[in-house]
């Protein structure tokens, strides 16, 4: 896949500033590592009280950092007066993520003007070896003229 062109220069600190205000991002202990034009990782280190009933981390864990990894490998790609919402995504859970990290890796697949659809890997980290644990279809909505501030 060619590298995409982001309509704003300065995409990455945009991606980095909004991702510091998402609040379920800091309340998981996720974290943003790398950042390019159409693709973002997101980190999260095994807490017991991110766990389901088997002690893997929750599905529902797993999609929320999967979500956030496409919206902002969406986002970087938009312009600096734009924001990003999710239209809708499809998650399927590969092995149960058993380990002590999950890596989200969200990748554009298709940019659009108004709709952008994006594919995110999770990878689940055990004894220093990393394997697939699930994958996500999203399609992510451009919000023009409504830049992505904090509220109030």
């Amino acid at each position: 896949m060619a590298p995409f062109e982001p309509a704003d220069a300065d995409y990455e600190t945009r991606v980095r500033e909004s991702f510091a205000r998402q609040r379920i991002m800091a309340t998981l202990g996720a974290t943003l590592g790398r950042v390019a034009p159409g693709e973002v990782e997101i980190l999260l280190p095994y807490r017991p009280e991110l766990s389901q009933q088997h002690g893997f981390f929750h599905a529902g864990v797993t999609a929320t950092i999967a979500d956030s990894a496409g919206g902002y490998a969406a986002y970087s790609l938009y312009p600096a007066d734009a924001s990003v919402l999710t239209v809708e995504f499809k998650i399927n859970l590969l092995a149960p993520a058993d380990g002590e990290r999950l890596r989200a890796l969200g990748r554009v697949r298709k940019p659009g003007r108004t709709l952008t659809v994006c594919d995110i890997e999770v990878f689940v980290e055990k004894a220093g070896r990393e394997k697939p644990c699930a994958t996500l279809l999203q399609t992510m909505m451009r919000l023009d003229g409504r830049p992505d501030r904090p509220a109030g």
